[in-house]
């Protein structure tokens, strides 16, 4: 069964991975680089690029590391199995060009998953940054929105993960919700509403539809997997639907369970903000957590502006899958494959 549609079939899920915000303090979640560590992926850069110099022939037997392969491992199981999330900390960003930097996160990022394309592009590692489209533009997505906060959502593989390149002048905190719990605490507060969100929902293409098909698809909020929770929710591209015609509308009691959701994932009890440094890797489950940001501004004048590179990662922790999720949603891409090129 993949998913319960009624009352009865209900239930909570991955208890272990609960949590609340009162639980952690920084330092529980940041995961420094040791010194050696370091070496290691200086010497792994090194090695790389001596193998080529297309990020994209480069593979995780070309970029390797010896103890922190190891550490990786163990933050990939507590990623999918445990408190869901992870921040990498201690790339020394002034001794790296963006280049350098991007190839020292796609070899890590190796480590924990294979990457997966985001767009229609096949950008298998894209940019988080103001790219000059307008909120209201239906083509939009949410990596080129610049300056205005993001509300909890969710992305299309297993794990995200981004790294800070450079900060805005003020704003632009990251922040987890952990969605897992708030589907927990939902059996017992409102389930006649949780059942809603099992059920398909419609959600926009924003654009990137195959060429003569519909421009949008179904897809549940919440679905079950040999007794594993998968989310998948991007409450603006839900809205967006109604703009064809074609759509299915979505359902009052699905309006209802979906504000209700909202609401939820406002309670500080279910979140956590990270103040992203420069070189700081922030990794996290795809299903268990929803992502956002607060708003922000940026100087360009004095280079003060928010980039961030993104990986969609497939982990090997997961064995099975809903069918939704065997492969992302973007896989009408196709096989093309590239890497984003704005610099900041």
């Amino acid at each position: 069964m993949n998913a319960p549609m009624d009352l009865e079939t209900l239930k909570a899920l991955e208890t272990g991975a609960e949590w609340s915000s009162a639980e952690y303090q920084e330092s529980d979640w940041i995961d420094i680089l040791s010194d050696s560590e370091q070496a290691e992926l200086h010497v792994a850069l090194q090695h790389a690029k001596s193998v080529s110099m297309d990020m994209l022939e480069i593979s995780k037997e070309d970029f390797p590391l010896g103890e922190l392969a190891k550490r990786l491992k163990k933050i990939e199981n507590e990623l999918m199995n445990g408190r869901g999330f992870a921040l990498i900390r201690g790339l020394d960003r002034s001794r790296y060009d963006n280049d350098d930097m991007c190839l020292l996160y796609w070899g890590i990022g190796l480590h924990l998953g294979n990457p997966w394309p985001q767009n229609k592009h096949g950008h298998m590692l894209g940019d988080v940054t103001d790219q000059g489209k307008a909120p209201n533009d239906p083509t939009s997505r949410g990596n080129e929105l610049g300056g205005v906060a993001m509300p909890y959502h969710s992305d299309g593989s297993d794990l995200v993960g981004l790294m800070c390149l450079n900060k805005a002048k003020t704003g632009g905190l990251s922040t987890i919700c952990n969605v897992l719990t708030i589907h927990n605490d939902l059996v017992k507060l409102r389930p006649e509403l949780l059942v809603e969100l099992y059920k398909p929902q419609p959600v926009d293409f924003r654009g990137e539809q195959v060429k003569g098909k519909k421009p949008w698809y179904e897809m549940p909020v919440f679905s079950i997997k040999d007794n594993r929770l998968f989310v998948r929710y991007i409450r603006p591209y839900i809205k967006a639907s109604q703009r064809h015609d074609s759509a299915p509308r979505i359902t009052p009691l699905a309006e209802e369970a979906m504000k209700l959701l909202d609401e939820m994932t406002q309670d500080p009890k279910y979140t956590l903000f990270m103040n992203l440094q420069q070189g700081d890797m922030q990794i996290i489950n795809n299903y268990h957590l929803l992502h956002a940001r607060t708003a922000y501004e940026d100087d360009k004048e004095n280079g003060q502006v928010r980039f961030l590179k993104r990986l969609w990662l497939e982990t090997e922790v997961l064995k099975s899958r809903p069918k939704w999720a065997e492969s992302n949603i973007g896989a009408h891409w196709g096989k093309k494959k590239a890497i984003s090129r704005l610099d900041r």
